[in-house]
């Protein structure tokens, strides 16, 4: 071969071997989901809706800036210790940023996310993991679960006619650490985080009960009828798929109690499975739902009808959507080098981001990683949620 073969070939290898090193330049994120494990009805469609909005960044957008997304996603089964392996995975890929998911989950991890400043999304509100002082590099797109149950409790003192006496309130929860969070003071990481148990007695609202009940109970019958003797006017459930069990079991026993929902207690599914006995569920919910009419409702019903022709998307749909499409504002508002450190204060800079109305305006700062501020109160009225309060919060 000639020394002009010599080098054609030579630059065709070069040509050749460089092609997948700038094809395989992307954005690596993690996604912790739920898809299989205790709260899987609730983390699948969670799921689609981070899915969802990462295809349509890199098949109508063309990615971040140029650059396509690359989610390394994990169904881990709601344990810990798989949590635990997939993050170990998710640090050798050298993500740049995580969609998590649980409380637990989020709690043994965030020691090693702090370390190795990976931005993090948890899928958990718990309060305590909004703080930057304890966990620097966790954020949180949903109102948290303690903001939620105050919001009840608030609602239901404002609205309480007996001058007589105080309303009555049980807790029911799952006993995890998400079962426990909206509830009672939460001790992490050497700091304390009061729940909606010291509220109520502010307010002048009695706690008069607070029955456990699983994540995949099948029958709610003893807790309730233990709940009965207490004859709380209201009930406020941490829960998730077994709100439906609770709401059904609560009928068939004629309780008079009025249940109120925190947000991953409700969903259409949720009304669903629980039929006639959901009617009159109260619920809060910092996001949209299908029904809404909302620019970012819009968005995420054109991105869906795309990808699943046809399909009505519950609530937490709208959950994942929103916080990949936070996530991705942060992203592209980098400049320089994608990393960690850079993501997390394009973060803290973000003030009043417009979801289209998915949620009330999300705002980060050095001080507090609560994103949401705000939330409407539904109520099931005829079958259907009806809006009856919208609630902004103080920081």
């Amino acid at each position: 071969m000639n020394r002009f073969g010599i080098w054609l070939v030579t630059v065709f290898l070069v040509l050749f071997c460089a092609a997948p090193i700038v094809a395989a330049k992307t954005i690596k994120i993690g996604g912790l989901f739920d898809i299989t494990g205790d709260t899987g009805l609730v983390g699948t469609p969670y799921a689609e809706g981070v899915r969802d909005y990462v295809r349509y960044l890199n098949e109508e957008q063309g990615g971040i800036n140029g650059t396509k997304i690359e989610l390394l996603d994990v169904d881990y089964v709601y344990k810990i210790s798989q949590a635990m392996a997939a993050y170990k995975k998710f640090k050798y890929e050298k993500v740049v940023a995580i969609l998590g998911w649980g409380t637990g989950d989020t709690e043994a991890m965030s020691p090693l996310i702090t370390k190795d400043k990976i931005p993090y999304f948890s899928a958990s509100y718990s309060e305590h993991l909004t703080d930057p002082k304890v966990t620097p590099y966790n954020f949180m797109v949903g109102t948290t679960y303690a903001d939620q149950a105050r919001v009840a409790l608030k609602f239901i003192k404002d609205t309480w006619t007996d001058k007589s006496r105080n309303p009555r309130v049980a807790f029911i929860y799952n006993n995890t650490g998400f079962g426990r969070s909206p509830f009672f003071t939460v001790k992490f990481q050497g700091q304390g985080f009061s729940g909606a148990e010291d509220y109520a007695k502010e307010i002048g609202v009695d706690l008069v009960a607070k029955p456990i009940i699983g994540l995949r109970a099948l029958d709610a019958t003893p807790q309730l009828l233990n709940m009965k003797k207490a004859d709380p006017d209201f009930a406020i459930c941490q829960e998730t798929s077994v709100m439906a069990t609770i709401l059904k079991d609560a009928k068939k026993l004629n309780l008079r109690t009025k249940f109120f929902a925190l947000n991953w207690a409700m969903s259409g599914k949720i009304r669903d499975l629980a039929g006639e006995a959901a009617e009159g569920c109260y619920w809060t919910n910092p996001f949209c739902i299908w029904a809404d009419d909302a620019a970012g409702v819009k968005q995420a019903k054109m991105i869906s009808e795309k990808y699943h022709p046809g399909k009505v998307q519950v609530v937490n749909y709208f959950q994942g959507f929103t916080a990949m499409k936070v996530m991705a504002e942060a992203i592209s508002r980098v400049k320089g080098e994608i990393n960690g450190p850079a993501i997390k204060v394009a973060l803290e800079g973000m003030t009043d981001f417009d979801t289209g109305g998915l949620t009330v305006p999300i705002s980060f700062s050095t001080k507090s990683h609560k994103g949401s501020m705000g939330l409407r109160i539904y109520q099931i009225q005829k079958g259907e949620f009806v809006p009856v309060k919208k609630v902004l919060l103080s920081r």
